[in-house]
């Protein structure tokens, strides 16, 4: 062993030795080139190639690394060895991230490729008037030369797309809001926003099933649409309109909607709005893959059909459009008919991407039809009462059946039966039928649907008889206009046979 620790002793010795007398012989400049001449040859014989991605470009934040590192987090959390986690502000999901020199193989059209995370501490920095961070980090892509013009940009492009949708993902949908009006706040945004935690589902929402399925493959396939709306030369927007009795679920679908594809939701309240150059102002602050929403339309402007106005000049499209039970002050401070019909569909809603419009109304009579066209609002739902479907969906969300309870073969069979009876006929809205079996839910099933029944039974009946006694007074009306008739008739003939019993007695006076 003693010999080997001298052999080894004297090798080193041997290369010192050498190493001086090339720093002596050969300059800094020649070796300089030396090695850069061989690292040539190398890459030229060597059948990959290399492309660094730094976190700092310069003194700026390079995207790309950014985009990198949230893509290679979706396997990195199965492949890799060692992993950093990492939460980014307003996301409920964690992000798994490569560590220092850990390395990754990702596949994109067949081509295989190799990532590693490089980090390394940087050099003590001279006076800089933006601080950059203390440690350098970069990723590096491995891809073989022959798969270079296979996969490069579209890799890229690839990845910084994924990220986006990841981003978006992750983060936490937002509830906007324009409490006010459209004046800028200090970052010159109008709106305010907080995170948006509504539950609704299309799974939990009470409505025929079938008619769900209707609405989610038309929302699926607008946020897939962007090529078939490019190749039309159509704006990449949607409307639709949801109308029907108050407590039929309207908000709920909106909240399912957003929860289904991921989208933020602004809701806009019209009466803080005072121009339509603040309307175009909210509309330029709102981001791609987002649903407007004006609730209530019909009662938060006077948006009545102008076509049951009599005609005059004023009637027109541009008309002022006033809070309901507002002041009658013009001016300035008014928003019209067409500021919102180009809100929805001229040339200002095309100033972003990827957006759906949804207006709410109880009085779908009272809207102006060049409103609720289609263009503007391209799908008409309406939330109806409740149906059996519906009700069958709230009693497994609030009571817990199941599909198996349904089919007629159980012991509640004779009770399911005569709520689908009665159902249509007592004309509940779900928020109504939500409320009673809220208040039965800790009851077992059968008592609590037993008790839905009977307030269904109860409901059916009133209406019966406010039908019958609306009939009944109608019947009375029509025979009072009857008599009425009859006794006119009856005092007009009375009245012409006076007359001529008048001038007969006229008559013999005169032959007297």
């Amino acid at each position: 062993m003693k010999e080997f620790w001298t052999s080894l002793a004297s090798l080193m010795g041997v290369f010192a030795f050498f190493q001086s007398i090339v720093h002596a012989v050969f300059p800094p400049e020649l070796r300089f080139a030396a090695v850069k001449i061989l690292h040539h040859v190398f890459r030229c014989f060597s059948t990959y190639c290399y492309f660094d991605i730094t976190e700092m470009d310069g003194v700026n934040t390079n995207e790309l690394y950014h985009a990198v590192q949230l893509y290679l987090s979706r396997s990195a959390s199965i492949s890799a060895s060692r992993l950093s986690l990492s939460r980014g502000l307003n996301s409920s999901a964690f992000t798994f991230g490569l560590s220092n020199n850990d390395r990754l193989v990702d596949t994109f059209r067949g081509a295989t490729v190799t990532w590693e995370h490089a980090v390394t501490q940087r050099q003590s920095q001279t006076f800089s008037w933006r601080p950059v961070p203390e440690e350098k980090r970069s990723f590096s892509l491995r891809i073989k030369k022959k798969d270079k013009p296979l996969i490069l940009p579209a890799y890229l492009d690839h990845i910084m797309e994924t990220a986006t949708e990841l981003r978006r993902r992750n983060q936490d949908r937002l509830l906007y809001t324009n409490s006010r009006g459209g004046s800028m706040e200090s970052r010159g945004f109008p709106w305010e926003s907080v995170p948006f935690k509504h539950p609704s589902t299309f799974e939990t929402l009470a409505m025929d099933p079938s008619r769900k399925e209707l609405i989610m493959a038309d929302l699926m396939d607008f946020a897939e649409g962007k090529t078939f709306y490019e190749k039309t030369g159509r704006a990449w927007k949607r409307g639709y309109l949801l109308y029907g009795p108050p407590g039929t679920g309207k908000s709920s679908m909106i909240a399912a909607m957003a929860n289904y594809l991921g989208y933020d939701i602004y809701d806009l309240e019209l009466t803080e709005v005072h121009t339509n150059s603040e309307l175009r102002k909210l509309l330029m602050k709102t981001t791609s893959k987002s649903i407007i929403v004006i609730e209530d339309i019909d009662c938060s402007l006077n948006l009545t059909n102008r076509s049951s106005k009599k005609a005059s000049p004023s009637d027109d499209s541009s008309s002022d459009l006033r809070p309901v039970g507002g002041s009658e002050d013009v001016g300035a401070k008014t928003i019209t008919l067409s500021g919102l019909l180009n809100f929805t569909d001229g040339l200002w809603s095309c100033c972003g991407s990827e957006r759906i419009f949804v207006f709410t109304t109880n009085h779908i009579e009272k809207l102006d039809p060049a409103l609720v066209r289609s263009g503007r609002m391209d799908m008409h739902i309406h939330m109806s009462h409740c149906s059996f479907p519906a009700l069958k969906i709230l009693m497994k969300n609030y009571l817990g059946f199941d599909d198996g309870e349904f089919d007629g073969k159980t012991e509640n069979s004779d009770l399911l039966k005569q709520l689908e009876e009665v159902i249509n006929e007592a004309e509940l809205t779900p928020a109504d039928v939500s409320e009673v079996l809220i208040k039965n839910r800790r009851r077992e099933k059968a008592a609590a649907a037993a008790e839905l029944l009977d307030g269904l039974k109860e409901r059916a009946e009133r209406r019966m008889n406010k039908t019958r006694n609306a009939g009944e007074e109608m019947e009375e009306e029509e025979e009072e206009q009857e008599k009425r008739a009859l006794e006119s008739t009856s005092n007009d003939s009375d009245r012409v046979l006076d007359s001529c019993n008048g001038k007969e007695e006229k008559g013999k006076g005169k032959q007297v």
